[in-house]
């Protein structure tokens, strides 16, 4: 069963007077377990919810709905499954004391990857996870795999494990999609481990649809970790030969591109990047491929649109790998509107070492490097800097804290040339 924790006001549920704390015990006479149960028991139009109230009423509501309408229903998220592997490259084990509980969390669960597209190494799964993945088809799966080798795969992970291949066959076999990755670390499975383990993974496509090669995000707190090193520009141009040499062979082959290198690659080896529609479906672009190429093409979207905005003045925080493309753009963007947008480059001394997105940003970070300058009246604060849903920083601190320390007022807004340019309009119009 599971407990509602809320219900949107004005839905299906609400209607019918469910409340937080009631619990949902069966869908249509299959009992509810977690999330994905209720999710692929809701896509029928005709339904009867078996409830059990907090007064330990038991209710039995029949009732008829379109199919794709949502029930209004939300549910505490469902603990995890624990990470056995011990990565080299693991970047919880490079967190520093003294943070949040929930950010030590090494979770490796077939059901986050299914609902919310997390990657999973596939050495956590029974027998039983895997029936279950074919029998319900959780349908496309999210899945690490660093290298086919099992020696190499073996030491990345920190453990003796098997090769992924049987297992991603098997998969493939009864029905399952899945997106994969390589978390590049230099010297390790890079160089001919990587061009044998892009070429054992090309072999399953299409149902293995893409391949993501990311480089190994080291912090300062490594302490007795396995020494890593970072890329180099060179190695990095290096990786970017390979992947597009390969590119080119696939798209003979099968149509598809397949695999594609990380936006931190191009950035660190000073190489042009791709056109947008080489990154064909962007369906790595949570996994930072594809971001710079979406970003130039929305700007050149924004310029197009007249506008002006002589009184705007606002200034834009970000880290250091999104710095150039920012400036460049607020320098295009200040041109084209009158507007005077300014970028805040605040530098990762939380993390240390070689952290350098935007996301990672701490507020005592932004606290310390702009406290002191001259700031505008009001700061944007790109969303991804934030919990989800919330307005908290990775250490805690509000967004409010923030505007209070620092004495401006602070938005939150999608890191995007049309976020940017929406809330613009927006601010325009209500302070006119």
């Amino acid at each position: 069963m599971l407990e509602i924790e809320s219900v949107d006001q004005g839905s299906i549920a609400d209607q019918l007077e469910l409340c937080c704390g009631d619990f949902l015990l069966a869908v249509n006479g299959e009992e509810v377990h977690d999330q994905i149960d209720y999710e692929l028991l809701l896509r029928g139009e005709a339904l009867v919810l078996d409830i059990e109230k907090q007064d330990g009423q038991l209710w039995e509501l029949d009732f008829e709905k379109d199919e794709d309408e949502p029930l209004g229903l939300h549910f505490g998220a469902s603990s995890p499954r624990q990470c056995r592997n011990l990565c080299q490259f693991c970047f919880v084990r490079q967190l520093p004391d003294g943070m949040r509980d929930s950010l030590y969390v090494r979770d490796d669960d077939y059901r986050y990857s299914y609902l919310y597209g997390a990657y999973i190494s596939l050495t956590n799964l029974s027998e039983e996870d895997v029936s279950r993945i074919l029998r319900q088809q959780l349908s496309p799966l999210y899945v690490s795999v660093h290298a086919t080798d099992k020696t190499v795969r073996s030491s990345l992970l920190g453990r003796p494990v098997e090769s992924p291949i049987p297992l991603l066959k098997r998969l493939i076999a009864g029905g399952i999609q899945l997106h994969t990755q390589i978390v590049l670390c230099p010297g390790v499975n890079d160089g001919a481990v990587l061009d044998q383990t892009i070429d054992a993974l090309a072999a399953l496509y299409p149902e293995i649809q893409t391949l993501a090669v990311v480089p190994v995000g080291l912090t300062g707190h490594r302490h007795a970790l396995p020494k890593l090193q970072r890329f180099t520009a060179e190695q990095c141009r290096e990786v970017i030969t390979l992947i597009e040499t390969k590119q080119q062979c696939f798209i003979r082959q099968c149509g598809s591109r397949f695999v594609f290198a990380a936006d931190e690659f191009y950035l660190q080896g000073q190489v042009d990047f791709p056109d947008l529609a080489d990154y064909e479906e962007l369906h790595q672009i949570e996994n930072g491929v594809g971001l710079v190429a979406l970003f130039r093409h929305e700007e050149q979207e924004v310029l197009a649109e007249p506008a002006n905005y002589s009184d705007c003045r606002m200034g834009i925080v970000t880290g250091r790998s999104a710095a150039g493309e920012l400036s460049r753009f607020s320098q295009r963007f200040n041109q084209h509107t009158g507007s005077r947008l300014q970028v805040f480059v605040v530098d990762n001394h939380f993390f240390a070492g070689g952290v350098t997105v935007a996301g990672l940003l701490t507020g005592h970070d932004i606290v310390e490097q702009l406290q002191g300058q001259k700031l505008p009246d009001i700061l944007l604060i790109p969303d991804m800097m934030c919990r989800e849903g919330q307005d908290v920083l990775l250490d805690d601190m509000t967004l409010e804290g923030l505007a209070e320390t620092l004495h401006v007022e602070i938005a939150k807004i999608p890191p995007s040339p049309w976020g940017i340019a929406d809330f613009v309009a927006y601010y325009q119009d209500v302070t006119a």
